[in-house]
């Protein structure tokens, strides 16, 4: 079974590496605790636009990660499991370490084909497929993921919350597995990025956090071939007016729902995700925002070839459209006077990876844009310096222990 809870994924996660395993028995850990860590540095260069750096001048070393977790078992069925993440990725992420979560975990029944538990803490949103897992450059499937779904300029937002979560999981010998996450919480919105992405740009004031609820359901094969999931979240966010400030009081409102499916063969991998977000804009005393009320689209089709334990290959078409009713932008620039094409995205994405160690690896990626949707608004801060057509190219070196 594989119900991808996070206490599983960081065993998952959990590959060392012969240096690594002497430090740790160096420390001599206790055998109820593991720790493990990684480490990625990506080369990003552009033909036009900005990502996670000045990349479109001569390219930048402006995307790093680093992050250490642990998971400690208090007893058979109480776990704490925390990770603490650095991360450089343009003008909203200076590197300044973070919780990303920290949580702990009770199984209130375990059986051998059915489990029931409760987590209570900052939490992982189990959101598609690589939500959960999109922290760890091994446990993604390229560099970037599909930006479409999982928005790297929103990071923090989409990625946990402070809640308290439910989950189950049963399983049957011909049948398959399914497993069902369900939690409450308040949103992760204390970052420029979430702000400046939900608000079109830098305000004065700050966003709040509302009670919201999010969910996820998957099904798998007993043969591991088959995957499918579905799953949604109702985020509730206000907004505070700064001292000097020419918006009011306001509400955001957003409730994504996300279809999932994949097929896995010895040598293939095929991944297809289907988003739909309605998005609701309250009061704000503005044009821009008030009485804002649309829907937005998302999906993207995904091929992995396996050639040998070593060396995959990935292709991918990913499309974003801001609002569905209004998919070439027109209608919109002619009310903001942004450009048409900061309101849709077509991403073609090939690339290649090489396993070069269980513990080291090596990607390469191109990017063949056609919209600026996704980009940040704080590493572009005028949306009219933007291009439409652009290439982006990526190198990344890996590692874990």
């Amino acid at each position: 079974m594989q119900a991808q809870n996070q206490t599983e994924e960081i065993k998952d996660q959990r590959i060392s590496s012969f240096p690594a395993k002497d430090w740790f028995k160096a420390l001599k850990l206790p055998n109820n605790l593991q720790i493990q860590g990684f480490a990625s540095q990506a080369f990003i260069s552009t033909s036009d636009n900005d990502v996670f750096g000045d990349t479109d001048n001569s390219g930048s070393f402006g995307f790093t990660e680093a992050g250490l977790n642990a998971l400690y078992h208090m007893l058979p069925r109480l776990q704490l499991s925390a990770q603490v993440l650095s991360r450089r990725a343009g003008v909203g992420n200076s590197g300044s370490p973070r919780l990303d979560f920290g949580f702990v975990d009770y199984r209130l029944y375990s059986h051998e084909t059915n489990q029931f538990g409760v987590r209570i803490g900052r939490l992982k949103n189990p959101l598609g497929f690589y939500n959960d897992t999109r922290d760890v450059a091994f446990t993604r499937p390229s560099i970037l993921l599909p930006q479409s779904i999982y928005f790297d300029r929103t990071r923090n937002l989409a990625l946990s919350s402070d809640a308290i979560h439910f989950y189950g999981e049963s399983s049957h010998p011909n049948l398959g597995s399914v497993s069902v996450q369900f939690g409450i919480g308040l949103p992760v919105v204390n970052d420029r990025d979430t702000s400046s992405s939900l608000l079109m740009s830098p305000q004065a004031g700050n966003l709040t956090r509302e009670v919201s609820f999010l969910g996820r359901g998957v099904y798998e094969s007993n043969d591991n071939r088959l995957r499918l999931a579905v799953s949604g979240t109702w985020v509730d966010i206000g907004y505070n007016p700064g001292d000097i400030d020419r918006l009011g009081s306001g509400r955001i409102q957003f409730s994504p729902i996300l279809f999932s499916a994949q097929y896995n063969s010895e040598k293939w991998s095929l991944t297809s995700e289907y988003a739909l977000r309605h998005f609701k804009y309250s009061n704000f005393n503005d044009m821009r925002f008030d009485s804002q009320d649309f829907f937005g689209e998302s999906y993207y089709f995904q091929g992995v070839y396996r050639f040998t334990p070593q060396w995959e290959a990935i292709l991918r078409y990913d499309v974003l459209y801001t609002d569905r009713s209004d998919r070439s932008g027109k209608r919109s620039a002619a009310a903001t006077g942004r450009p048409a094409h900061s309101r849709f995205a077509k991403d073609i994405t090939a690339g290649l990876r090489w396993n070069v160690t269980p513990s080291f690896m090596l990607r390469v990626e191109y990017h063949r844009v056609n919209g600026t949707a996704w980009l940040s608004t704080l590493d572009n801060p005028n949306a009219e310096d933007t291009s439409q057509h652009w290439n982006l190219y990526a190198v990344q070196a890996s590692y874990r222990f």
